[in-house]
């Protein structure tokens, strides 16, 4: 059973995300140069000081929220029967997860253009990911009592996985594909399931013998 949180606890976690909507709102609104420490302690009528103890970055305070949709995500996979097969869970729930973004094409084309365009920006989105990953994999490991240390399948799966989100995020929110989001993670994940056929259809040809 879960312990509930403490009234300082939920008031820490309360000003965490304040924060980090604020850093959302003015990267949104005036662009990421506005998105300083200084700006967004201001927003939330806290100290500059307060923020960094937070936040290690503006990046960070921007991504915060992203970064809080991966314990949704492990919550979901939990909740799938233990002797079904990790990739049956994932392909039950990836879409679904994927369906609470259906809002937010715009905001999350913006939030792309952004990390397209900045390295830090960049760097924390990947680091971002990285984590989701990384807890997808022990979840995983867990599930078919394997080592995430030791072992290739919980990571590869958890690696699969992450790249089908991520890619179908990434076309569907910059346009690239007409299919509504859980559509389209559907659609990768039957993909990635039998193996790539589009890809191994593709054949290099060998080089003639010389002469």
């Amino acid at each position: 059973m879960k312990r509930e949180p403490s009234l300082r606890e939920r008031k820490k976690l309360a000003t965490r995300a304040a924060l980090s909507r604020a850093a959302w709102s003015l990267m949104v609104e005036r662009g990421l140069d506005a998105a300083t420490p200084e700006a967004i302690a201001a927003e939330v009528n806290v100290s500059p000081r307060t923020f960094r103890n937070y936040f290690a970055s503006r990046e960070e305070a921007i991504l915060y929220s992203l970064a809080q949709t991966g314990p949704g995500l492990l919550d979901a996979l939990r909740a799938r029967p233990v002797e079904e097969p990790p990739w049956d869970s994932l392909t039950q729930v990836l879409p679904a997860f994927a369906a609470a973004f259906a809002d937010q094409r715009h905001i999350i084309g913006s939030l792309l253009r952004v990390v397209d365009e900045d390295p830090s920006m960049r760097a924390q989105h990947l680091v971002t990911y990285e984590r989701i990953d990384r807890q997808l994999a022990e979840l995983i490991a867990e599930r078919i009592g394997a080592e995430v240390r030791r072992d290739l399948t919980p990571r590869l799966l958890a690696a699969a996985a992450a790249a089908v989100l991520q890619t179908s995020i990434e076309m569907w929110a910059r346009g690239d594909r007409d299919l509504a989001l859980p559509d389209l993670v559907r659609e990768g994940l039957v993909e990635v399931r039998a193996g790539l056929p589009a890809g191994a259809a593709v054949r290099v040809s060998s080089p003639s013998p010389a002469g």
